[in-house]
């Protein structure tokens, strides 16, 4: 009983090694101002010594999120990353700042993140069911790029030691596009941001695209294939699964879009869920995807939100999309840490039912 009591604090050897650092890689979804959850969940992970961040790919706010953390990185480690995402998002409240898109004074006092009771934005969404962004010379301005300009240094982002992948979609072929970052541009962000209601085709090469969402939200292909870590950490933002059926018309388009914009991600994590049943030794393809290991951050109060508030870019909604970020990663840590290295915790066989 002596020997056991002596030798009792050797038990902490093994969280020792589950403390080993961990590379992984993170797919970020788009979402307009919802991709400051997206924020939150990376400002955390830079924080955790355990999680070496080696690959992001990235759609729209994602694909800007990623670009971002990896401009900041490339500059000043972690550290860099967490103050140049900061950075970013108060350029992003500030430039909203005389926008007409507001909430309304009830909305204010009911503390509700909405714009479906703003006249403008109600005007504005009738609008853009008529008219497109080739008839309204005005959208053809989009804020993004100044403050692009302002937060990003593409020569030091094209040599960061983190991988960006991020996804547009041609709008000819209507096949994505991955731009890598030797290939990363203004536009090529611009481009992986471009909702075609509200503004133009980005141009790049002679072939326009359009927002990645289309084509992947966000592409894991090049994370399996180009990446040696064998974790992906998904940072979702448009719910696969809502209950209810939709009535109203507004919430019908919203429902039909999360339903889109899922779609080749949904059948990206169905192909890694048949190759990890399929996969053979002497099959070398399948053997790379049925290696990956795939987790999930998301969060139930973001789907309780209105697709109109994506276009809300308050400093108290960006900080309050941000903590729930966090908060999320904690919990995420909490609960799957230990999984990081070892096994899913996301369940991919459920992709497969009904097929």
């Amino acid at each position: 009983m002596a020997l056991m009591s002596a030798q009792a604090p050797l038990r902490r050897s093994p969280k020792r090694v589950n403390r080993k650092a961990s590379a992984v890689d993170f797919a970020l979804q788009g979402g307009g101002a919802h991709g400051a959850f997206a924020w939150g969940v990376l400002d955390r992970a830079l924080q955790m010594p355990r999680m070496q961040l080696e690959g992001i790919s990235g759609t729209s706010a994602g694909a800007i999120n990623a670009a971002i953390l990896a401009d900041g990185y490339a500059e000043g480690g972690p550290e860099g990353a967490r103050a140049a995402l900061e950075r970013f998002w108060r350029r992003v409240s500030a430039a909203a700042t005389l926008s007409p898109l507001v909430r309304g004074p009830l909305d204010i006092l009911l503390g509700n993140w909405t714009l479906d009771n703003s006249p403008m934005f109600v005007a504005m969404d009738l609008a853009s069911r008529v008219f497109s962004p080739y008839d309204l010379g005005v959208a053809a301005f989009n804020p993004l790029r100044e403050i692009l300009v302002e937060s990003i240094d593409f020569d030091r982002l094209r040599k960061s030691p983190i991988k960006i992948f991020i996804t547009a979609t041609n709008v000819e072929t209507g096949r994505g596009r991955v731009f890598r970052n030797a290939e990363l541009t203004i536009d090529a962000l611009l481009a992986s941001a471009a909702v075609p209601t509200m503004y133009k085709a980005i141009q790049i090469d002679g072939e326009p695209y359009w927002d990645g969402g289309y084509a992947g939200n966000p592409t894991i292909t090049p994370l399996v294939r180009e990446c040696n870590a064998s974790d992906t950490i998904l940072i979702q933002i448009n719910p696969i699964q809502r209950p209810g059926t939709p009535k109203s018309a507004r919430d019908i388009l919203n429902r039909l879009n999360e339903i889109s914009f899922n779609s080749p991600l949904v059948k990206e994590l169905r192909m890694i869920a048949l190759l990890r049943q399929a996969s053979t030794p002497k099959n070398a393809e399948s053997a790379l995807w049925a290696r990956m290991r795939i987790h999930r951050i998301a969060s139930n109060w973001m789907v309780r939100l209105s697709a109109s508030s994506k276009l809300i870019a308050e400093w108290r909604f960006l900080q309050r999309l941000r903590d729930e970020g966090r908060r999320c990663a904690d919990a995420f840590i909490a609960a799957h840490g230990g999984d990081l290295g070892r096994r899913s915790s996301l369940d991919l066989d459920a992709f497969l039912e009904g097929v």
